[in-house]
This record gives C-alpha cells, structure tokens and sequence, in this order.
C-alpha cells in the first residue's frame, strides 16, 4: 500500500512539473498545443520525434525551446546532399604531440548530445542517414571499429518537408520504424497566428527557461513505465495494431483493400508508452481507451503504408487510422 502512495505521489508530482513545461514552451511556440504534447510525450517515452511540416512553422523554434526547457544538450544539423556521416559521428584524426610523437585523436561530431535536430532530414543521401540508425536504437555510435556511449538521455528530433520532394531521399521503413512518434505540424488558426505576429516582431521577446534537468527527465522516464496499464487498454492496443495488417483476421475490409502492409510489434511497445504520456501530460493516474484513440494517428502513421490504388483513390492514411481506431474502441467498450 505505502509502494503504491509512493508511485501515485510522484505521478502527480510529474503532472505538476510537465504543466509548468508546457507553459514555459508555449511562452516562446505559441500554440500549436498538440505538437507541444506529442513532443514531450516522445521525450517521456525516451523516443525520437519526425516532425512533418511546411518551412516557416516553427519546428526549429520549438526544438530549440524544448531543449532548454527539459535541461538538454542540444546540437542541429542541417541535413544536406553532400553531408557525409563522419559529419555527425565525428571522425579520427592524426595529432602530432609536442614530442614528435603521433597518435589518432577521436573528435566527436554533433550527435555526442542529449537532444539532436536533424532538420531536412530527407535530404541527406541515405548513407549518412544510415549513420543514425545505431545511434537512435542502441544510443551507442562506432566509429573506426569502437563503439562510444551516448550521454543520457539522447534523443533525435528530426524535420521534414512534405511538399518539397525533389532532390530528397525517401527515409526506409526500417529508420522511420525507428521514431516513436510522426509529428505533423499544421498551419495555425487565426488567432493563433495574432498572437504570433505580435509576441515575436516586438522589441522583446518571451526567454525560454529551463524547468527540467537531463537527471529530473531520466526520472520522468523510468516513472512512466512503472505507470499502470489495465487489462482492457493493453488488449486494446494489441487489436488496434493487428487490425491493420492486411492479412491478419482482426483486419477489416477497408484494410485489407487499403493498405499494403501494416505495422509491426514496435508500434505496439510506442503506444504502450505514449498512452501513458498522455495520460501524464492529460493529468490523470492510468491510461484511458481515450488515449489509444488519440494516439493512434502519431504512433502509426509512418509505420504502415497504402496500396498504389487506395493511393490512386485519394485515400488518406490518418482518416483510416482514425476511422478504424475509433471503431475498434467503441465495439470492445459496448461489448
């Protein structure tokens, strides 16, 4: 019973820090509340983020913010056509000493941080986006045959233009299997873009503040996955992500006539963590059926993909999503 206090006391407690995050970010990325949530659900989670969305909206800003925010070492890298992997690895290189003597000296590049922008991520040729795969699964790196640690916590916020798609390199499955999140980030309503106008073209502007350290955030992370999960959100979960591989059969008709293929256990293990960021973010002790649904979209979007007819059809991937997941939920809460 005193275990059980304890895990509730420091729940609430997080919920009390994560409140005042959010408002510290939103201070300098003004709306946009639903990026805001995903982002730090991703961080909570120990996962990376894809931010999709069009140039001008404010994905460098959030990420610089958030950084200062949760108390993390941040380092960006624009990535472009020419950048090679030793620009983010690092490389060796041969030092003289001052008594003649040589030896190779490891100089770190810009991932040796806890929070990495790779903005236009796409455009880099897949050779060097290979260079992050190790570094996002096993937050390890090895260059010339050495396997270097990483400084926790580390985590990848990466950056992608929908609409431009000349001269970029399609990111494969396998490394966009690697983010826990698809973040897509819209324009903003009217109002919203007032306050933008008028907070940010002024003679000052609103300082973000650190309201995390990397070790309080570490903490948030381990706490989370002692979070409790009922039975019926877990079945859930595993439902939800069988239900889109076409030829498994939870699959529906819809599925099985759009989509090519579906996603794998790893989309299972993010949404058994991002529903209990929400749950955090949301204020609450557990997660809810809610919170599957709300999650759905982000945590499966880049995980599967539609048949060149359903493409051809115009059908959207996030409306299926949606659809099937709001289905799903309300068939096993009537049942």
């Amino acid at each position: 019973m005193v275990a059980a206090e304890d895990l509730v006391a420091d729940i609430e407690a997080l919920e009390d820090k994560l409140a005042q995050a959010r408002t510290a970010i939103t201070r300098r990325f003004i709306g946009q509340e639903r990026v805001v949530e995903l982002t730090l659900a991703a961080l909570l989670c120990g996962g990376h983020g894809l931010l999709i969305g069009l140039p001008g909206l404010g994905k460098t800003r959030l990420v610089e913010t958030v950084s200062t925010v949760m108390g993390l070492n941040g380092n960006r890298v624009q990535f472009t056509p020419d950048l090679m992997p030793a620009d983010i690895l690092g490389s060796e290189v041969l030092e003289t000493g001052s008594d003649g003597s040589r030896a190779f000296k490891f100089i770190q590049g810009p991932i040796f941080c806890q929070l990495l922008m790779a903005d236009e991520i796409n455009r880099a040729s897949p050779r060097t986006q290979s260079a992050l795969l190790q570094a996002m699964q096993e937050k390890v790196v090895t260059v010339a045959g050495e396997t270097r640690p990483l400084e926790a916590p580390f985590h990848v916020l990466a950056t992608q233009n929908p609409i431009e798609q000349e001269g970029t390199y399609p990111l494969p499955e396998a490394q966009l299997d690697r983010f826990l999140v698809q973040i897509d980030v819209q324009y903003p309503d009217r109002a919203t873009e007032k306050d933008i106008l008028l907070a940010t073209t002024g003679a000052e502007e609103a300082d973000a503040y650190e309201v995390f350290t990397a070790a309080e955030l570490i903490a948030a992370q381990k706490l989370l996955r002692r979070m409790p999960v009922g039975d019926a959100v877990v079945e859930m979960i595993l439902d939800l992500v069988r239900a889109f591989r076409p030829h498994d059969e939870l699959a529906g008709s819809r599925v099985k006539e759009t989509v090519s293929w579906g996603p794998g256990p790893r989309a299972a293990q993010a949404l058994m963590l991002t529903v209990r960021a929400r749950a955090l973010l949301e204020g609450r002790l557990a997660p809810a059926p809610e919170d599957v649904i709300n999650m759905a979209r982000p945590v499966l979007t880049h995980r599967m993909a539609l048949t060149f007819s359903a493409r051809a059809r115009g059908e959207d991937l996030g409306d299926l999503i949606d659809d099937v997941a709001r289905r799903l939920v309300m068939t096993e809460a009537a049942a």
